[in-house]
């Protein structure tokens, strides 16, 4: 079964080994990496793992503001995605962590019975506390997270899509796939949730002219999750701030973003099944001739940029502010202070 993933990156270096070699452990058999204007040797990382065969590398061909969507117009034509049997579309903070079987894509595939798409709703995973970056697997430091049903005070979540060869697509989303226009009611795919269940109609037939992408996360997670570690440590927040949104210009990320992702409510280790096996397999990956030493250059890049920042007060006081937010997000805030109530 030929499985492609397909991201985009800008300055993600440090992270890169970790989920090329999740994705190995899991069934992913190709990588399409799209990046962008990157300083940290993200770019030179990738060029030579490319050259061992373990991904393909291309710059962002975007024109545009929308990067993501412009990189994915173009891999719906490149040869790795067209003769895939799936597709997977994610970022490289997101790892899919399957329940089923012996934990891989084809077992989450074959238990929702052979789908034409899989939708796996989001966990997002909080920092709790952590301050520094640290040269170790993202999975393996960080697993509390919010209530798996609720998110910021919202029961709909939203997802992210494995897609089949044989979807009747029009264009892939970022989140999910979108019908061709012109499909019957018979005609239109076979899709479910990470419990096998048929996702909701209205989200299949994008009834919603914000291009739906999430609905309820009840009962949908039980034989996938989507980790999505979009805090980290806090060092490395702030360098995410300063590198902006790989996937949109002009979008940066607040206190709001960090405190709706910060809720420590709720422990889930179930990715640490893979642990021993994705050091294995991050350290086979360094074997290979330049990989470790580039690396290496991406983790200083990375911490030389936080310590750059930190010399702007600006910078010291927001990340400070970070450090000190309450792990609640701003509406829940909102709600208790309404109520009357206490967030003791």
């Amino acid at each position: 079964m030929r499985i492609t993933a397909v991201t985009c990156v800008k300055n993600e270096g440090p992270f890169l080994l970790e989920w090329i070699a999740y994705n190995r452990l899991i069934g992913v058999t190709g990588h399409l990496f799209y990046s962008n204007d990157c300083t940290d040797g993200t770019d030179d990382l990738l060029d030579a793992l490319a050259r061992h065969g373990i991904v393909q590398h291309l710059p962002n061909p975007a024109r545009g503001r929308n990067l993501q969507m412009e990189a994915l117009a173009d891999a719906a034509r490149h040869p790795i995605v067209r003769e895939a049997d799936w597709v997977w579309i994610a970022d490289v903070d997101e790892f899919l962590n399957i329940h089923a079987g012996d934990h891989t894509i084809p077992a989450l595939i074959g238990a929702c019975d052979a789908p034409q798409a899989i939708s796996v709703t989001f966990q997002f995973f909080a920092n709790a506390g952590a301050e520094q970056y640290v040269d170790k697997p993202v999975t393996e430091q960080f697993v509390w997270t919010h209530n798996p049903d609720i998110w910021c005070g919202e029961t709909a979540i939203e997802v992210k899509t494995l897609v089949r060869r044989d979807f009747p697509l029009h264009y892939y989303g970022a989140h999910r796939p979108f019908l061709a226009s012109d499909l019957s009611e018979a005609q239109r795919p076979v899709w479910t949730d990470g419990s096998g269940r048929p996702v909701p109609h209205r989200f299949l037939v994008a009834a919603n002219a914000r291009r739906i992408r999430r609905y309820p996360a009840a009962g949908a997670r039980k034989h996938a999750t989507l980790n999505h570690y979009a805090l980290r440590s806090l060092d490395s927040f702030m360098v995410k701030i300063d590198r902006g949104d790989v996937n949109r210009e002009h979008r940066s990320f607040d206190d709001t973003y960090w405190r709706e992702r910060n809720d420590q409510s709720w422990q889930d280790q179930s990715i640490l099944r893979h642990a021993p096996a994705l050091r294995s397999e991050i350290k086979h990956l360094k074997t290979l001739s330049e990989i470790s030493s580039l690396h290496d250059i991406c983790v200083q890049q990375h911490r030389n940029r936080h310590d750059h920042l930190m010399k702007d007060p600006g910078l010291r006081a927001a990340r400070a502010q970070l450090r000190d937010a309450p792990t609640i997000s701003p509406a829940e805030a909102e709600l208790i202070q309404t109520l009357g109530l206490s967030t003791g």
